[in-house]
């Protein structure tokens, strides 16, 4: 008997959660100027989320999806794409649009109701947020294909949940990628939950990168609360993408510290020392430790930064409050080339009630 094939999957970490090196930096670390960007954004993530999360709460967003405890796999990625780089976002990747030149007021928008928001000129090529479960993976290789046709040194990303990986969606993009070498990454935010299902249910696989080598893909593994080392194997899987040499699965370990949705309640399905575990690790009080420690920042500065911040989230929410809303006749458009007799029916009904409640 002789061994076929004989894979391994690495896990790439520097920072430990008390904000202390496990060892030595690489002469390719992020410099003081790069963390603080980064600590500055993922800070903007959180306070953003908290808002979102009042505004729904006040009646006056719809279900949000937060981004909770998984800033630091957002915030680096979406710093390390270049804009001719594309997007292809799942439903939290509200950092990653706006980082990309999305105003946040757009991203309000699209989540109290309004499309609009998914289209706004500022996504460029970015294509718009993806709901159903993994088939903004099979919409990123059809990118990734035009990008390799045409011969552009550009990468796509898209991002997916750790239930995604589940699906057959994901792994039909991993074997097509695989085939046609094409220049996309995927990164799966392991949050360890998928909706009230534990990542221990998702899959037996020890770990969720291995998946990527059964279709002849680089797989591997990144604690996704350490921006060293999200930042180390992104840019190295961007590179190769735009190089030509084929896709990259990277599997961001982090941990859901909100409920899925607004629409869902974690307390009756997760332990709170579970919680209380996430929060230790989670990613930006560890790059806080380790800015303090290296005496790049402090109390005055951080409190500068969350006044800074408040007033741009409150900015943007009192321009998605101020847009005024489409009329109704706006939900019968764009769905047929040729509106069909019965949807004009519906839709002067609709115009006809408006008017007389207006």
């Amino acid at each position: 008997m002789k061994t076929q094939y004989e894979g391994k999957i690495t896990l790439t970490e520097y920072l430990a959660p008390s904000g202390e090196l496990l060892h030595p930096l690489p002469d390719t670390a992020p410099d003081r100027e790069t963390l603080l960007r980064y600590y500055e954004k993922m800070v903007l993530a959180r306070q953003f989320d908290n808002k979102a999360i009042a505004l729904q709460r006040t009646g006056q967003l719809g279900t949000y999806a937060s981004l909770a405890g998984s800033e630091a796999i957002d915030v680096v990625t979406a710093l390390q794409m270049t804009q001719s780089d594309v997007l292809v976002p799942y439903y939290r990747n509200h950092i990653m649009q706006h980082l990309r030149g999305m105003d946040l007021a757009d991203v309000l928008l699209y989540w109290g109701g309004d499309e609009r928001g998914n289209s706004a000129e500022a996504q460029h090529q970015d294509l718009p947020n993806c709901v159903p479960i993994a088939t903004q993976c099979l919409h990123a290789c059809g990118v990734a294909t035009a990008i390799k046709y045409r011969e552009e040194a550009r990468a796509v990303v898209t991002v997916l949940g750790d239930g995604a990986t589940s699906k057959g969606d994901f792994l039909e993009a991993l074997n097509v990628a695989g085939i046609w070498q094409l220049p996309v990454v995927f990164i799966i935010n392991n949050n360890q939950w998928a909706i009230s299902v534990p990542r221990a249910l998702q899959t037996i696989a020890p770990t969720l990168a291995q998946k990527a080598l059964g279709a002849g893909i680089r797989g591997e593994q990144v604690d996704g609360n350490d921006v060293f080392a999200m930042h180390e194997r992104v840019s190295q899987a961007l590179e190769r993408a735009r190089s030509g040499k084929g896709p990259t699965v990277i599997e961001a370990v982090s941990y859901r510290l909100s409920d899925h949705t607004t629409a869902d309640d974690a307390t009756r399905y997760r332990s709170p020392d579970a919680l209380k575990t996430g929060w230790e690790r989670e990613p930006i009080k560890r790059l806080q430790t380790y800015l303090h420690q290296q005496g790049a920042w402090d109390a005055e500065q951080e409190q500068a930064l969350q006044n800074t911040v408040a007033d741009a989230i409150q900015q943007a929410v009192d321009r998605y409050l101020a847009t005024p809303a489409q009329p109704v006749a706006s939900m019968f458009e764009h769905l047929y080339a040729e509106m069909p007799r019965s949807l004009r029916q519906q839709r002067d009904i609709a115009v006809a009630r408006e008017e007389e409640t207006s």
